[in-house]
């Protein structure tokens, strides 16, 4: 025969599985309307996007390389001079922000926010059992274009140094030293101020939605 101990027993052990049953029903569903949200607003996350010292000076991202790869070159120059053989091409590689990307693919323009980061690498061969190939070596200067409302014209340029030199915050480019830049990412540029031209996957996507400047 169960008694009144026993029947009370059993209802306060009833009673607390389904407060541990509710409690994490509760934090399953929170955790699942917040990620929706971040993901249907495009939410950048904590150090995928730009973030500044002193309102426009460009911390540099540690994590860029966990970034979307947009595209490598060896030996890309945008001057008339010829480069010395004597002197080993350099690989330059490009990432963008994650979200930012997204927001390309989807539009194909850059949402506000957009970093790309342009690192350039030493070309090497001499590493077994390379016969013949040119490989990604040492990293020689890494630099980074932002699209932010914040500045005057949308964009900025900013160059963190030379290999083990790099600065952790870099302020923005201005007059002469920004000049080429500004220059040369108006009027050579396929898509906004960035060479998509270089990128084919994203060159696609810019013909699909009309965002090709005239020429290209």
């Amino acid at each position: 025969m169960i008694t009144t101990v026993e029947t009370k027993e059993v209802t306060k052990l009833r009673d607390y599985r389904l407060g541990r049953l509710l409690l994490l029903f509760c934090w399953a569903v929170c955790s699942f309307l917040i990620t929706r949200c971040r993901a249907s607003h495009g939410q950048q996350t904590l150090g995928e996007g730009p973030h500044y010292q002193n309102g426009t000076s460009l911390v540099r991202p540690m994590d860029y390389r966990e970034w979307t790869f947009v595209g490598s070159a060896l030996g890309l120059t945008y001057k008339t001079e010829t480069a010395s053989s004597d002197v080993p091409p350099l690989f330059t590689n490009i990432f963008v922000n994650p979200s930012s990307h997204r927001g390309f693919m989807e539009t194909g323009v850059w949402p506000n926010g957009t970093v790309l980061v342009l690192e350039f690498r030493r070309s090497q061969t001499d590493a077994a059992p390379n016969k013949g190939g040119q490989f990604q070596g040492e990293l020689v200067s890494l630099e980074a274009e932002v699209k932010d409302s914040r500045f005057s014209d949308g964009w900025a340029f900013f160059k963190f140094g030379r290999g083990a030199d790099l600065t952790e915050v870099a302020a923005p480019l201005s007059g002469d030293e920004a000049a080429p830049c500004v220059e040369c990412h108006t009027q050579e540029t396929a898509v906004e101020r960035t060479f998509v031209q270089f990128y084919p996957t994203l060159l696609e996507v810019a013909r699909q939605k009309g965002t090709l400047k005239p020429g290209f």
